[in-house]
C-alpha cells in the first residue's frame, strides 16, 4: 500500500476568487474608522496574511487599538456580506471537480491552510458544500501568520503524513515561503493575487485540471 500523501490548499486566490468581497470588506472596515481606503493592489498584496499582520502592513502609522478595531470591523463586514447570500466568492473554474477527484484517491488526504478566521472559513465551506471535506483545517485564529510554517506542520501532525509526501498549493509568496519553511513541495497557481513570476514554486499550474498531474510529479 502506498504511503499517504497530503495536498494542502490555500483558500483566497487559490480555491476561491474572493477578491470582490475582500475589497468590499476592507472598504467597510476603513470607512468605519474614517480612514482612507488603500489602493486595490495594496489590499490584494496582503491576502493570505492574518488580519492583524495585514492591517499592520496596510496602515503601519495607525495605533494598535485602532488596528484591532479594523480587524473586528473587517470580520463583521465579511460575514455580513456572506450572510446576504451573494455569490461574490465563487470557486475557481475546475476546483470542485479536482477536489472530488483527489478526495476519491485512497492514498490522498486534503487539508486547508488559510489566513482566514475559523468563522470565515466555516462560511466558505458551508457556501460551497465543503463542510467536513478536508482532513485538516488550519486557520489564522490558532497560528502565527503566514509565512510561519505552523499551519502546515500542524496539518502534517494531524494527518500523520511525512513532509516529503506533502505539497502546498497557493497563489502568494506567503504560501510558497510557508511551504519552504515546512520543507514540503510547492505548487503555485497563475490565477491568484500575487504575480506568478514572484512565486518561485516547484511547479506552476495555469488551470486546476493540471493539479493532479503536478501532485503526482512532486510527491508520487
Amino acid at each position: 500500500m502506498p504511503d499517504l500523501r497530503l495536498v494542502i490548499f490555500d483558500v483566497d486566490g487559490t480555491l476561491v476568487d474572493s477578491q470582490a468581497e475582500i475589497v468590499a470588506s476592507m472598504s467597510m472596515a476603513f470607512a468605519t474608522e474614517r480612514l482612507p481606503m488603500p489602493e486595490r493592489d495594496s489590499v490584494l498584496s496582503i491576502v493570505g496574511l492574518s488580519l492583524t499582520e495585514a492591517f499592520a502592513q496596510l496602515c503601519p502609522d495607525v495605533d494598535q487599538p485602532r488596528r484591532d478595531r479594523l480587524v473586528e470591523a473587517y470580520k463583521d463586514s465579511f460575514v455580513s456580506l456572506r450572510s446576504d447570500g451573494q455569490e461574490i466568492g465563487p470557486l475557481f473554474p475546475g476546483a470542485r471537480e479536482v477536489l472530488d477527484l483527489l478526495a476519491g484517491q485512497d492514498e490522498t488526504l486534503l487539508a486547508v491552510a488559510t489566513g482566514k478566521s475559523r468563522r470565515g472559513l466555516d462560511k466558505v465551506l458551508e457556501r460551497h458544500g465543503l463542510t467536513g471535506f478536508f482532513h485538516s483545517e488550519q486557520v489564522a485564529d490558532f497560528h502565527p501568520s503566514k509565512p510561519h510554517p505552523s499551519m502546515i506542520l500542524t496539518a502534517l501532525n494531524e494527518t500523520g503524513v511525512a513532509p516529503q509526501n506533502a505539497v502546498m498549493l497557493g497563489d502568494t509568496t506567503f504560501d510558497m515561503d510557508m511551504a519552504r519553511a515546512a520543507r514540503v513541495k510547492k505548487i503555485g497557481v497563475s490565477w491568484g493575487y500575487h504575480p506568478a513570476a514572484n512565486l518561485m514554486p516547484d511547479l506552476l499550474i495555469d488551470a486546476f485540471a493540471e493539479l493532479p498531474e503536478a501532485v503526482d510529479r512532486l510527491i508520487g
